[in-house]
């Protein structure tokens, strides 16, 4: 029997897989994705940036119903929270849209392969088939989209009860009186503060000197401060020892990140969220020669070619922030780069949000990374507080903060912390990928009044021009 050929085929279907394919496809490449999942759309869909999204709305709308509606002049008696239907929800959104990226393969041809796949020699491929028995495929490329997984806690075993992993966090059946977060980066903050609006004690602890490493330093401390309001312990610079665990809950023993006495925090539910590595694992990598990094990730060149020929990498397998946006577009890049046309993606310029209440955006460089690169800036910062449309909505915390060249002008990063943070960095990647700089947003009319606005003001205050400051 003669094996099926392709000229792509995909391993993952997650973001950066299924688009990588549909892509292809519609560049008229014969295109295969193949999927340890029957559901497609890998862990963003399934089990990660959608079924979570979709829980950070709903708990972030009782909240609002329990704590601020009155604010607006409207009361209620009676608020029930009915998380198994909260549950429901989350599921028929996820489906949705797995169902959705279906409909879309069968629109451009692509061929949905379900099982485990083993690339045996560059151009061959094994599939150990969901529905049994295996098949061996051959293609003409093959592009590596896996993906990550959760990291774990070395000597911590998450046994998806008392210690759970993110995907553990979306489905708990009753909210825990007390929750650990393990962890300040984004996802632990996200679960933390689903299940702080919707009931839970919630104690994040973090290794670092601070929550999120990585973003600007005033957005983190701001955003500190403003999760500490809501209610969340954050404990810096403390290190998790052992989580003891018992049929009521569990004890996670801690102690000063540089030696000290140690402290038994009780819960209900650990929730370890450390990190994620990428999910190469299984591929046959080794065999084939494929060279990785020192954390495990594939090298890749510009045009996302291994130094194995004919093998490619995207997504949170190779360097790079592990983001299902930066996955999409390199998906989409090396698509048509394999068809012969121009594929690139601006590493620089890849926004990162944390969806909570209030959200966190940032794109470009923070002031830390611009003054070790001995770069001389500018600030151009204003405050929600000053804006209409967030003082007529109640939601005045955070700001925006742009940081400029001193001398050309040009936007070099931009770091918003308030409640639409998530889109309203969209205007400044666009922005900068169009080399922007302060004047050009502040010349540019905004509509009013949105929050948007501030956006604008912070650009004016760059240059010492603010209008509502």
């Amino acid at each position: 029997m003669s094996k099926r050929e392709f000229d792509l085929v995909v391993i993952g279907a997650g973001p950066g897989g299924y688009v990588a394919a549909i892509r292809a496809a519609q560049n008229g490449l014969k295109t295969a994705c193949i999927d340890k999942r029957d559901a497609l759309g890998g862990t963003c869909l399934n089990v990660g940036c959608i079924p979570s999204k979709a829980l950070l709305h709903a708990s972030e709308l009782y909240d609002q119903a329990n704590n601020h509606f009155s604010n607006f002049g409207i009361t209620f008696k009676d608020l029930n929270l009915d998380l198994k239907a909260m549950m429901a929800g989350k599921d028929e959104t996820v489906k949705s849209l797995t169902d959705g990226i279906a409909f879309l393969f069968k629109k451009n041809k692509v061929e949905h392969i379900a099982g485990a796949a083993v690339i045996k020699a560059p151009g061959s491929i094994e599939v150990q088939l969901n529905d049994g028995g295996s098949e061996t495929i051959s293609a003409k490329n093959i592009l590596i989209a896996t993906g990550s997984e959760v990291m774990d806690l070395p000597g911590i075993e998450i046994n998806g009860k008392q210690i759970v992993s993110s995907t553990g966090a979306l489905s708990l059946s009753k909210v825990p009186k007390h929750l650990v977060v393990v962890g300040g980066g984004y996802i632990g903050l996200e679960m933390g503060s689903v299940w702080q609006r919707l009931g839970a004690e919630v104690t994040v602890v973090e290794f670092l000197d601070r929550i999120t490493p990585g973003l600007d330093l005033e957005v983190t401390k701001t955003f500190a401060r403003l999760l500490k309001k809501q209610g969340i312990k954050i404990k810096t610079s403390t290190k998790v020892v052992e989580v003891k665990t018992s049929k009521s809950g569990a004890t996670v023993v801690v102690e000063p990140a540089k030696g000290g006495e140690r402290e038994e925090i009780k819960c209900d539910v650990v929730l370890v969220s450390i990190g994620r590595k990428p999910n190469t694992e299984g591929l046959g990598l080794d065999k084939l020669g494929v060279k990785l990094d020192d954390k495990g990730r594939i090298e890749v060149d510009h045009d996302f070619s291994t130094n194995v020929e004919g093998i490619f990498a995207i997504g949170d397998v190779i360097k790079g922030p592990m983001l299902a946006h930066k996955a999409e577009d390199e998906g989409m890049a090396c698509a048509d780069n394999l068809a012969g046309l121009t594929g690139h993606v601006n590493h620089d310029l890849i926004p990162a949000v944390v969806y909570t209440a209030p959200e966190v955006a940032t794109v470009g460089k923070t002031e830390e990374e611009l003054t070790q690169a001995g770069i001389a800036y500018k600030v151009g910062k204003f405050p929600f507080m000053a804006n209409s449309r967030a003082k007529a909505n109640r939601s005045t915390e955070g700001f925006v903060k742009i940081l400029t060249d001193q001398s050309t002008d040009r936007v070099l990063g931009v770091h918003i912390i308030g409640s639409d943070a998530g889109n309203m960095i969209a205007e400044a990647v666009i922005a900068m990928e169009f080399g922007a700089s302060a004047e050009d947003i502040a010349l540019t009319c905004h509509a009013h009044p949105t929050e948007t606005e501030a956006m604008r003001e912070a650009a004016m205050a760059a240059f010492g021009k603010p209008i509502h400051m």
